[in-house]
């Protein structure tokens, strides 16, 4: 099973980077020891901007291929995704290039004075101006931004028409470039010929530390970070990050010592050194920290501003030789001075933005609504990182699973399970319809998806660009997406008995005729168990023979010589009940998040050690207090037959609370005390009696299916109150609740 990585441990190296950046612009050894501040700042310090470049390849950049799922992870041949994802990813990174433009054009109007003051910026012509701006910086340390820029451009543009390891190996030739043009400059300028065209080119850019040689190639190694799954060997990894940073030493002090930089922030070493620092810190449990990738992005844009304070302000108190002259002293007021600083303006950053979401001053900067301000479901994942556990146990090895993630995952949320299921290593999964099958995919999810129900063949299009599978529901409707004319990857679904979907298991002859269909790739049969779940004779009976029916069908095609690859028939309850007739995959679905369709089959000797992985619950919304004899709610069917004080909750029948729980049939929980829901149940909000129930308060929280104190509230209690199976309550759960995992 995988394991579930955390980014907080590059959250929490962004301020350390944002320090290393300081160093490099305040020499904290110069006064004390010039070979160890070069170490410090010109090899130690050069981790920091890479991993910079490394986090935004990753997180930004980490879709814009898609693998090729026809081969084993290993062998995967990296191919670009579908026009319309394509799009999408377009517009994600032209929202992050223009926040960083937006961010380089304040950069660049703080250090406006300074530079004019220092003279930076007299007799500038067109050539100058261009190089300021597209390469060098308008000022020292600005480079960086228009380096991520052309850097996350460049990379897009090489991604549309070549593969991964196509723009990989492009990175690559381009740093080596770059490397000869900056520390290893002194081998360089002995070819004439080559020292002429790097001489060239410094015209337009004064290094070539820059978005064209330097950032392309950790952006890449950021995409790649994102496609393979970190193994947590922190030992290991440790001790490759020391080996790669002692050469890197080696290296920097070997160049140094025969005057070969011209520059000296690309190194040979640095790549290795930057692949094993950034595995390690994906090793690192903490979690998330937002915070600091704002704090320490004001950090690196304020600290030379922070430089010029302390010089300044040590000349005017006569402190030179204490805060300037003292290299150690001065990098630390500095970083102070900067940290101070950044935490005012992230503060003031935060203010503004909670305006802007709240009170409409700056819509701009508007805030997401607070997932849990309302209504929302909780979603445990360890609980179902357990349920994942025991139900791989209940299988053969060879047996994946296939989540059904179709109506909403449940009710659960598709996405959020669907990445938390692939965080779990399952990267197959199953939905009822194409349109479910998008989401995913614009989601991000890259696995096998298997279309389940019908589609129209103007929708035939979409399977296509979005590499689902669909299911072959009949012959006739096999023939119509043949007659698509292009490859469509497909799953038969062979009727054994439940004559729903499927061609029947007796109908050899259509099956033949479909395998001998050009456009179509078969790459699985199924059938479904419909009886897997009842405990009688006949049904299990029944359900034997269905499974028997399958495997001579599978066998007779195999006979012929016709390929049965990806066959599965167990959904939840075969899992539990029949795990000897496994195939290839299991289209596990209630089960997974922990609940069966009825308490009873829940509470059988042999069943599976689940935990259910949602929790339901609303706001109280306002209390008031009824004397007897008034009534509340639609239809006054609530009438008080004493001094009465009611909650109302902030959910209702839109949200997916059955109707059917109105006028005392269901409860909730409020301060581990039950609540019985009294009147009728609204559109978006329902009444329930507190009387009895202390320490209430508008704002605190109601559970509807959960626990609260030493009380709980089941899926199967509401479906029991209702007539009806913990399946359609579930996934009748609304798109306005709030999804939130802990």
């Amino acid at each position: 099973m995988g394991r579930k990585t955390t980014y907080g441990g590059l959250d929490l190296f962004r301020i350390i980077a944002a320090f290393l950046v300081v160093a490099i612009h305040t020499s904290p050894l110069g006064s004390l020891s010039p070979e160890g501040d070069f170490f410090l700042t010109r090899i130690l310090a050069r981790v920091a901007v890479p991993f910079f470049f490394l986090v935004t390849g990753q997180f930004l950049l980490g879709g814009i291929f898609q693998p090729d799922k026809r081969l084993s992870p290993g062998r995967q041949n990296e191919k670009r995704r579908p026009q319309s994802e394509e799009r999408e990813h377009f517009n994600a990174i032209k929202r992050y290039l223009f926040k960083i433009a937006g961010l380089y054009g304040i950069s660049i109007l703080l250090y406006l004075p300074v530079g004019i003051y220092a003279g930076h910026y007299q007799n500038l012509g067109p050539l100058d101006l261009l190089r300021l701006l597209l390469f060098d910086g308008t000022f020292y340390h600005l480079w960086y931004f228009p380096a991520c820029m052309l850097g996350v451009l460049l990379v897009w543009l090489l991604s549309r028409k070549l593969s991964l390891k196509a723009v990989t190996g492009i990175a690559a030739g381009l740093y080596a470039i770059g490397l000869l043009g900056d520390s290893y400059y002194g081998l360089t300028a002995r070819v004439p010929v080559v020292s002429g065209i790097y001489e060239g080119f410094f015209h337009l850019s004064s290094y070539t530390r820059n978005g064209l040689f330097f950032a392309p190639l950790f952006l890449v190694m950021g995409i790649w970070m994102n496609r393979t799954r970190a193994r947590r060997r922190p030992l290991v990894l440790g001790t490759a990050l020391l080996l790669s940073l002692a050469l890197m030493t080696v290296e920097g002090f070997t160049l140094r010592h025969f005057q070969l930089q011209r520059h000296d922030s690309m190194y040979l070493f640095l790549v290795p050194c930057m692949y094993f620092l950034y595995r390690l810190l994906l090793c690192w449990k903490e979690k998330p920290r937002p915070g600091l990738r704002i704090l320490s992005t004001w950090i690196y844009i304020l600290h030379p501003a922070m430089i010029v304070v302390i010089r300044g302000g040590a000349g005017v108190l006569g402190l030179e030789d204490f805060l300037v002259d003292n290299s150690l002293v001065h990098y630390v007021a500095v970083s102070l001075a900067s940290l101070a600083a950044a935490l005012f303006v992230t503060w003031f950053w935060t203010l503004v933005s909670k305006k802007g979401a709240c009170g409409g001053r700056f819509p701009h900067w508007a805030q997401s609504p607070l997932p849990t301000g309302r209504a929302w479901i909780e979603l445990d994942r360890k609980a179902l990182s357990e349920n994942v556990r025991a139900l791989k146990a209940a299988l053969p090895e060879s047996c994946k699973l296939m989540p059904a993630l179709k109506a909403n995952a449940y009710g659960h949320g598709a996405m959020l399970m669907a990445r938390e299921l692939s965080e779990l290593g399952i990267h197959d999964f199953c939905v009822a319809s194409v349109s479910e099958g998008v989401a995913l995919r614009k989601a991000g999810i890259w696995g096998n998806i298997l279309i389940l129900g019908y589609t129209h063949p103007k929708d035939f299009c979409l399977l296509r660009r979005y590499r689902l599978t669909q299911t072959v529901i009949d012959s006739a409707y096999a023939s119509q997406l043949n007659r698509y004319g292009k490859k469509l990857e497909v799953h038969i679904g062979i009727d054994t008995g439940m004559h729903r979907l499927g061609i029947s298991c007796e109908n050899i002859d259509e099956l033949r005729r479909i395998y001998r269909m050009k456009h179509l790739k078969i790459n699985g049969l199924f059938t479904h168990l419909c009886a897997s779940d009842g405990t009688s004779c006949k049904e299990k009976d029944f359900t034997e023979e269905q499974a028997r029916a399958f495997y001579r069908t599978v066998e007779q095609l195999q006979e012929e010589g016709l390929p049965c690859q990806g066959l599965h028939l167990l959904a939840s309850y075969g899992i539990r009940n029949y795990p000897q007739y496994a195939g290839d995959y299991a289209r596990v679905g209630i089960a997974l998040y922990g609940v069966f369709s009825t308490r009873e089959d829940a509470t059988t000797t042999d069943t599976l050690p689940l935990r259910p992985v949602l929790s339901l619950k609303a706001r109280i919304a306002t209390v008031k207090e009824l004397s007897p004899g008034e009534s509340a709610g639609y239809g006054l069917a609530f009438t008080a037959r004493r001094p009465t004080k009611l909650a109302v909750l902030s959910i209702g029948y839109a949200d997916g609370l059955p109707r059917a729980l109105s006028c005392g049939k269901g409860q909730v929980l409020i301060n581990g005390h039950r609540a019985p829901i009294i009147g009728r149940i609204c559109m978006d909000q329902t009444l329930v009696d507190v009387t009895d129930i202390p320490f209430l308060c508008p704002g605190g929280e109601a559970v509807l299916i959960g626990s609260s104190g030493s009380e709980e509230i089941t899926a199967y209690d509401l479906a029991e109150a209702c007539g009806t199976i913990t399946n359609e309550i579930l996934s009748r759960l609304g798109e306005r609740l709030g999804r939130v995992l802990y």
